[in-house]
C-alpha cells in the first residue's frame, strides 16, 4: 500500500512524499537539510545474508593459497621490512632500515603491511593479508554506497561485479599501492553521495580526507576522479549555492590538511638528516609529485624513468595511445569485459532521468546525481589512461574496477525496474554487447577454455533474445513499490514486486527473469574465469597482469614496444617473477621465454626469478630480485651487525632480494632504477671508507657497469631508461667501476660480490 499524500515533505532534499504514486504539490527545497536521524530502508530478508555470503566469498577468492606469490612485488616488501624495524623507515617510507633512499610513492601503502609485518613477523601472509581485506572493505563500501539508493539487489550486483574484476582479484592480493587507493577511492566516492543525499558538510569534509590520504598513497593520481566529483556536487547539492561552495573550500581544507602534513615535514626536514627521495632527482618530494609521478605520466617527460620513446600514437614505450586503449590485447582482459555494459547504461540512465514527471523529479534527480558522480569518475580517469604518455601498467586499471561495476549494479537495476519496451531492450542490447566483446577478450587465448567463448556468446545472444520475446509477448510491468531511504528521500532501493494480473502473462514474465539470469551469468562467465585463473597463478615482481596468456600483446612495460617493433608470441603477466622468464634475455641454458616468447637477444642477464640462484632477475635486476643462496645469506649475515648496510646494489630490487633473505639493511644504489643520483661517488667513498658498507653486489645491471654508451643509446639494447642507468650524471656506473677497481671479488656459487674492506693490491 502507498501511504497518503500528506502536507509534510518525506525527503531532507524536499522531494516526493513516500511514493510515487502520492499526489499533491512537491514542496521546495529547504535551505537547509534537517539533521535528525533517518530510519534506514528495510532490506529484503534475503539482503543481510546475501551480503555475507557476498564478503565471505571475496575473502575466500582474495585470501586462496596467497601466500603462493611470495614476497609479490619486493621493492615494496623490503620497504615494509624496514618499516617494521625502524620507525624513522616507517615514517618516510625507505627501502632499508638504515634509510638511505626511500621507494619513489609516498609511504600510507606500506603503513598498514609494515604494522602488519610488526605484528606477526615478516612472512609473505603478514604482507598480503591487510591489502586482500582492503579488497574485502572496497565490495562492502561500494554495496553500502549503491544500495543506499538503488536497493540491496543493485549492491549486490556491484559488490561482486567489483570482486570477479580481473584487475581488482590481481591487485588485491599483491602489495603495490594501488590497493589502498581504490579502497580510499570508493570510500571519497560514498562519502560524496551521502553529502549529496543530506547535504551535510561532514560527508564532504570525510571525502577531503580520503582524497588526502590518496594522495599520500600515490600522489596525483588520486585527484584524477577529484573535478568531477566538485562539479557533480555544486550543481547538484540539496542546499543553497553560496553554502555549496563554503562546503567544497572546508573539503579542499581537510583534503590538504590530510595530504599536506606529511609532505610539509619531509620538504622542512634536514636533507641531510633523512633518506633521499626516491625516483627524484634533486631529493625533493615536490619534484617527485610533479614529474615523475605527477606530469610527467601525463606528457612522458619522466626523468629518471624506464622506457619512452619508440611507441606509436604519442604511447612512448608504453603501449599505444588513443580511445581503444583500454580495449587493446594487453588492457582489455584486465578491465574491459563490463565497461561497455557500463557505458550503455551511464548514456540511457542519465537520458531517461534527466526528463521527470513532477511527482518524482527529486527521486530521479538524486539517481541522477549519483550517476553522474560513478559515471564522471569513470569518464575521467578513462580518458586519463587512454591519453597518458608516461609510464603507464595494466594493473592500474583497478582505479576503474569500482566505477564499472557501481554503474553496471545502477543500471541494470533501473533499467529491470522500468516497465515498458525501453527497460527490456536496453537490457538485451547490454547483453548482446556484452557477450560479444566478452567472446572477442575469450579468443584472444584460443588455446585456454576454448569451450566458453562460444558458450558465453550462444548464451549471451539467448539471454537477449529471450528478454526481446518477452517484451514482445507481454513483458510484465513493474511497480515500483518506494519506501523513506537512509535519509529520508524516496527511492527505487526496494526490490520491485511483479504482481500477476490478468494483463501481464506470466510466461513473459517468467521469461524475462529466466533470460536476466542467464544473461548476468553469460555476462559475468569470463571475468570469473580470468580472476580464477589469476587467483591460481603466483605473482611477481613490477609488471604483473591478471589472466591467461594472451595474442596480440605487445609485451613489455605497460605493452610497450621493444626494438625490432612488436615482440612476437604470446604475453602473460608475471607468474613469480619481475618479466617473462628470458623475455629481457634468458639466463644461459634456460631457452625460450615463458608462454613461447623469445628470449630478448642481447638483452641483459634477467633471468627468471628463482631460475638461478644469485642471478639478477628480470631486465637485470629492474623488474624483479633474483633468488638468493643459501650461501650468499650466510656470507652478509656474517659480522652484518657491524656495519650500517650489509650490502650495496645497483637498483632497488636486486637490494631488495638480499635484505628480505637476510633481513638487514641493504642499501639501493640509484633507487628504483638505478637512475636516481644517491649516493654520488663521493658519498659512497665516505660510506666506504667509515666502514658502513661490507659488500657491493655485483652484475646488478648491465648497464650499470660503465656503459655510458649504451646508456645514451637508450640502455638495455634501446629500451632505454632515462638518463642512462646508473643516473643522468652516470652515478652508478661510476661507483661499479670504483669497486670492481679497488676491491676484492667473493665469488658464492654464481653471486658475484665484492668485499669493501679488502681492498685488492
Amino acid at each position: 500500500m502507498n501511504p497518503p499524500p500528506t502536507d509534510t515533505p518525506a525527503t531532507s532534499q524536499g522531494g516526493a512524499p513516500g511514493s510515487i504514486a502520492a499526489a499533491g504539490p512537491v514542496p521546495p527545497t529547504p535551505a537547509t537539510p534537517p539533521r535528525g536521524p533517518d530510519p534506514r530502508p528495510a532490506d529484503p530478508r534475503w539482503g543481510r545474508p546475501a551480503l555475507l555470503a557476498l564478503l565471505l566469498v571475496t575473502a575466500v577468492l582474495y585470501l586462496w593459497s596467497l601466500s603462493a606469490s611470495g614476497y609479490a612485488n619486493q621493492f615494496y616488501s623490503a620497504a615494509v621490512q624496514a618499516g617494521s624495524e625502524s620507525w624513522k623507515a616507517f615514517f618516510f617510507g625507505s627501502s632499508d632500515a638504515a634509510n638511505a633512499i626511500t621507494v619513489d610513492k609516498p609511504p600510507a601503502a606500506l603503513w598498514p603491511m609494515a604494522l602488519s609485518v610488526r605484528l606477526f613477523g615478516l612472512s609473505s601472509w603478514a604482507i598480503l593479508v591487510p591489502e586482500a581485506l582492503m579488497g574485502v572493505a572496497t565490495v562492502g563500501v561500494l554495496y553500502a554506497a549503491v544500495r543506499r539508493r538503488f536497493g540491496a539487489g543493485a549492491g549486490l550486483l556491484a559488490g561482486g561485479a567489483l570482486a570477479v574484476t580481473p584487475v581488482a582479484a590481481l591487485m588485491f592480493r599483491f602489495n603495490n599501492p594501488d590497493a589502498l587507493l581504490c579502497l580510499l577511492m570508493v570510500c571519497a566516492v560514498a562519502a560524496v553521495l551521502r553529502a549529496l543525499a543530506d547535504g551535510r558538510t561532514k560527508w564532504l569534509v570525510l571525502a577531503g580526507v580520503c582524497f588526502g590520504l590518496g594522495f599520500l598513497t600515490k600522489t596525483l593520481q588520486a585527484w584524477l576522479i577529484l573535478p568531477a566529483l566538485a562539479v557533480v556536487y555544486a550543481c547538484c547539492a540539496p542546499v543553497a549555492l553560496r553554502k555549496r561552495f563554503g562546503q567544497l573550500l572546508l573539503a579542499g581544507l581537510a583534503m590538504v590538511v590530510s595530504g599536506g602534513w606529511w609532505v610539509a615535514i619531509v620538504e622542512l626536514w634536514p636533507a641531510s638528516s633523512r633518506p633521499y627521495i626516491g625516483g627524484s632527482q634533486h631529493n625533493s618530494f615536490l619534484e617527485l609529485t610533479f614529474g615523475y609521478n605527477g606530469l610527467g605520466r601525463i606528457n612522458g617527460n619522466e626523468t629518471g624513468s624506464v622506457g619512452g620513446g619508440g611507441g606509436r600514437r604519442g604511447g612512448g614505450g608504453w603501449g599505444e595511445t588513443g580511445i581503444t586503449r583500454l580495449f587493446s590485447a594487453d588492457m582489455g582482459g584486465q578491465i574491459s569485459w563490463l565497461l561497455p555494459a557500463a557505458l550503455i547504461l551511464l548514456v540511457v540512465a542519465v537520458v531517461v532521468l534527466w526528463r521527470a514527471r513532477r511527482a518524482v523529479a527529486a527521486e530521479q534527480a538524486a539517481q541522477r546525481a549519483d550517476f553522474l558522480v560513478w559515471g564522471g569518475a569513470l569518464l575521467m580517469t578513462f580518458t586519463t589512461f587512454s591519453f597518458m604518455s608516461g609510464i603507464f601498467h595494466q594493473y592500474y586499471n583497478i582505479a576503474l574496477a569500482p566505477y564499472v561495476a557501481a554503474l553496471v549494479g545502477m543500471g541494470v537495476t533501473l533499467m529491470w525496474r522500468r516497465a515498458g519496451r525501453l527497460g527490456a531492450s536496453v537490457l538485451a542490447v547490454t547483453v548482446a554487447v556484452t557477450a560479444a566483446w566478452s567472446y572477442v577478450l575469450l579468443n584472444r587465448s584460443p588455446e585456454w577454455l576454448p569451450w566458453l567463448r562460444w558458450t558465453v556468446l550462444v548464451l549471451g545472444l539467448l539471454a537477449a533474445l529471450g528478454l526481446l520475446l518477452s517484451l514482445w509477448t507481454g513483458a510484465p510491468a513493474r511497480e515500483q513499490h518506494e519506501a523513506p531511504a537512509e535519509d529520508g528521500a524516496p527511492t527505487a532501493s526496494q526490490e520491485p514486486t511483479r504482481p500477476h494480473t490478468p494483463q501481464v502473462p506470466r510466461v513473459a514474465g517468467r521469461l524475462a527473469v529466466i533470460a536476466a539470469g542467464v544473461g548476468l551469468a553469460t555476462s559475468l562467465a569470463g571475468p570469473v574465469a580470468y580472476t580464477l585463473d589469476t587467483v591460481n597463478t603466483p605473482k611477481g615482481g613490477s609488471i604483473i597482469t591478471a589472466g591467461p596468456s594472451v595474442q596480440g600483446g605487445t609485451g613489455g612495460p605497460g605493452g610497450g614496444r621493444f626494438p625490432g617493433g612488436r615482440m612476437p608470441g604470446k604475453w602473460r603477466g608475471n607468474t613469480n617473477g619481475g618479466t617473462p622468464a628470458g623475455a629481457f634475455g634468458g639466463a644461459p641454458g634456460t631457452g625460450g621465454g615463458q608462454a613461447g616468447r623469445p628470449a630478448f637477444p642481447g638483452g641483459p642477464g634477467g633471468a627468471a626469478f628463482g631460475k638461478r640462484a644469485g642471478r639478477t632477475g628480470g631486465m637485470g635486476g629492474l623488474l624483479n630480485g633474483s633468488k638468493v643462496s643459501a650461501k650468499a645469506k650466510a656470507l652478509l649475515e656474517k659480522d652484518a651487525a657491524d656495519y650500517t648496510w650489509a650490502a650495496a646494489a645497483i637498483g632497488s630490487q636486486n637490494a631488495a632480494s638480499y635484505q628480505l633473505a637476510t633481513q638487514k639493511p641493504v642499501m639501493a644504489i640509484g633507487g628504483f632504477n638505478g637512475s636516481d643520483p644517491s649516493p654520488s661517488l663521493d658519498q659512497f667513498k665516505k660510506y666506504v671508507a667509515d666502514g658502513k658498507i661490507h659488500y657491493f653486489l655485483a652484475g646488478g645491471r648491465e648497464g650499470a657497469r660503465g656503459r655510458e654508451g649504451s646508456a645514451r643509446a637508450g640502455g638495455f639494447g634501446g629500451f632505454g631508461v632515462r638518463g642512462g642507468p646508473g643516473g643522468g650524471s652516470g652515478g652508478s656506473s661510476k661507483i661499479t667501476s670504483w669497486v670492481e677497481k679497488n676491491f676484492t671479488k667473493v665469488t658464492v656459487g654464481s653471486a658475484t660480490f665484492y668485499d669493501l674492506t679488502a681492498r685488492e693490491g
